[in-house]
């Protein structure tokens, strides 16, 4: 992804990149469209009646995801206070997504998949969480 330098490039960021929001700003993106293959992959089983939740979880958090990423990839007047809160309501939705599908995971690889992708997104959105100091207004 060009996510880095099209950032390092933008006028209010004058070169100085959050290196950990970048990383989060890409886990997001990429686990927003692991979850949607599993939803899908989950939609495709014959159990799909037992999956339902694991479905609901996947979009939720696809959703989540791609809101995150789209707002904290936003530079301009951006609003730290929200970044931060949107990176860590992100690594619940991915937490909430992971134990769901480690639950099916040794049953149907694609939630396996899912459930590493989305630990690995809340990992990154926590750190970058922490790595924003909300400017006082």
């Amino acid at each position: 992804m060009q996510i880095q330098p099209m950032i390092s490039t933008h006028p209010d960021v004058r070169g100085s990149v959050n290196d950990s929001l970048v990383r989060a700003i890409e886990a997001a993106y990429g686990c927003a469209a692991v979850c949607h293959i599993c939803a899908d992959a989950c939609l495709a089983e014959d159990m799909v009646k037992d999956l339902t939740q694991c479905i609901r979880l996947n979009l939720d958090c696809a959703d989540v995801c791609l809101a995150t990423a789209g707002l904290a990839a936003r530079r301009a007047g951006s609003h730290e206070t929200l970044i931060q809160r949107m990176l860590e309501t992100c690594a619940e939705a991915c937490a909430d997504c992971a134990v769901e599908c480690e639950k099916h995971a040794e049953m149907h690889e694609h939630c396996r998949i899912c459930a590493e992708e989305c630990r690995r997104c809340e990992a990154a959105c926590r750190e970058a969480a922490t790595s924003i100091t909300p400017s006082r207004h």
